[in-house]
């Protein structure tokens, strides 16, 4: 494996409390896995928490590895890079997967339901255990964006630095219509059974139709005209995938199966849609010993699904809370995905944030 792309020790901490999430229900025995790459300082002011998207996991080098590493962005030489899965995730962090801390049943759907704000304290309290006061930056992208928004909203007072890629403080109307297709198709699934699937079956064909439903918006319509156009390939039968297009989603939808649990997709999608942190990020000034100082905002011209006039009103909101706040748009034709994607533009923007 290329040593960019090198897979980080996952290391796993057991919170020994109750942890009670925002609606009031609690679990016991929180499992939260997180990498960590780089070294922390003395002083304990070199740590980053780098916040991953909707279906990404705690190993940051892996799939952020273009801006993420030794002598790149965000440098494993210079700080101390922290990853973790989100709550309700299904890469280790406590989950519908995960079993019952009493008997051996799975949660399923009895598992509480969580917001952003829950996630994010779930990533506080990890950031307590590792004996950090204070975060030199949050960062994320998408829903990890909503993450980092959370965090300046939440605790302005334990973080100096927000980068906010490609995300929006609330979801649209279309935005949420996009999920709710896609939960349905996991839901009609006959293989669901009310989420408690588990040790029976799995509902593969909605997961991996909500994923296929997933790659048309993270894509730009010109990226793919470039990239599929109209190419056919052969097939049997008439209703078969008749084009490279079709051929893409059916592949890429069935690997999602592999990896990710369908239970995990119906509640983060419901975390985001919920989530609405407007009136909190207005809010910020009010409180104090703020030691949250400047924010970084990046957008992509062809990114349809978060469109940069979302990015436009993070920018307002910051704005009115009195916190220094830079914007860049990138041309990109890649879509909502142009933030994973390698980028000279976007590397260069975040590098200069973080040294200034």
């Amino acid at each position: 494996m290329n040593k960019k792309n090198k897979i980080s020790e996952v290391k796993y901490f057991e919170t020994n409390k109750t942890f009670k999430f925002e609606n009031g229900e609690t679990i016991e025995n929180l499992t939260i896995a997180y990498t960590v790459n780089g070294r922390l300082n003395l002083n304990k002011d070199n740590a980053i928490l780098v916040c991953h998207a909707f279906t990404g996991d705690s190993n940051v080098t892996l799939w952020w590895s273009n801006f993420v590493g030794k002598n790149k962005a965000i440098d494993t030489n210079k700080y101390f890079v922290i990853c973790s899965n989100v709550l309700g995730g299904c890469s280790g962090t406590t989950g519908p997967s995960s079993k019952k801390s009493k008997g051996n049943s799975y949660y399923g759907t009895d598992f509480p339901t969580f917001t952003i704000k829950d996630i994010v304290r779930a990533q506080k309290i990890l950031i307590d255990y590792l004996g950090i006061k204070k975060l030199y930056c949050v960062v994320g992208g998408s829903m990890g964006g909503m993450q980092a928004l959370q965090w300046t909203a939440t605790y302005p007072d334990a973080i100096r630095k927000a980068i906010i890629i490609a995300s929006s403080m609330t979801h649209s109307p279309m935005q949420i219509a996009l999920n709710e297709i896609a939960r349905q198709a996991i839901t009609e699934d006959n293989e669901w059974y009310g989420g408690k699937y588990y040790g029976i079956s799995s509902p593969d064909k909605g997961l991996a139709l909500a994923r296929m439903l997933g790659h048309i918006t993270y894509m730009s319509e010109e990226y793919m005209r470039e990239k599929f156009g109209r190419k056919r390939k052969k097939s049997l039968k008439y209703f078969t995938p008749s084009f490279e297009v079709e051929n893409y989603l059916h592949y890429n939808g069935e690997k999602f199966t592999a990896r990710f649990d369908a239970n995990s997709f119906l509640y983060l999608t419901k975390a985001m849609d919920f989530f609405d942190v407007r009136d909190e990020i207005k809010k910020i000034k009010t409180k104090k010993n703020i030691s949250l100082n400047k924010v970084l905002i990046i957008s992509f011209v062809s990114d349809w699904l978060y469109p940069s006039s979302q990015s436009v009103d993070i920018v307002d909101a910051y704005n009115h809370s009195d916190i220094e706040t830079e914007f860049h748009e990138i041309k990109s034709n890649y879509g909502h995905d142009a933030f994973l994607i390698k980028n000279e533009e976007q590397a260069k923007y975040i590098k200069d944030f973080l040294k200034c």
